[in-house]
């Protein structure tokens, strides 16, 4: 598929992570991001005529939980704590910023997930006779990343 010369293409290792509750913090670069997807229910109504005439209408739709990974570092992961401690015991209906970006580091797309809130955060294993990065993994339930209210767009 042919693209336009100006057309920015974003790399799949380029991507950081910012939320706006309680107050405004940035999380960070990440190495990993998994569950940007979004499933649709299809209801089906059969009429109960002799052609067995069938209608499909709009469903539920579901947004699975987004888990980030990355090495553990100093400055982020203490971020990534600071607003763990801020959220433990009060939800607040935030948004969570996830930013796809070029080889030049601009913005080309991102994902903005309604009501995010952490489900787990967690820092893998330590064993001092590998040769391996400490892991943290940051795991988010949100509301969506798209605007389901029900308003069509240029209302």
């Amino acid at each position: 598929m042919p693209l336009a010369a100006d057309s920015p293409l974003a790399l799949a290792n380029r991507f950081t992570v910012a939320v706006d509750v309680p107050k405004p913090a940035n999380l960070g670069s990440w190495g990993k991001v998994d569950g940007l997807d979004v499933t649709f229910d299809v209801v089906e109504y059969r009429a109960g005529d002799a052609d067995n005439d069938r209608w499909y209408a709009p469903g539920v739709t579901k947004y699975s939980t987004v888990k980030l990974s990355r090495a553990v570092s100093s400055k982020d992961t203490e971020e990534v704590r600071k607003w763990l401690k801020s959220t433990q015991f009060e939800h607040a209906a935030g948004s969570m910023v996830i930013t796809l970006h070029d080889s030049a580091n601009k913005p080309v797309y991102e994902w903005v997930l309604h009501s995010a809130m952490p489900v787990k955060w967690s820092v893998g294993g330590f064993d001092a006779s590998a040769s391996k990065l400490a892991v943290e993994t940051l795991e988010i339930a949100h509301l969506g990343f798209i605007d389901d209210s029900g308003i069509p767009a240029g209302s």
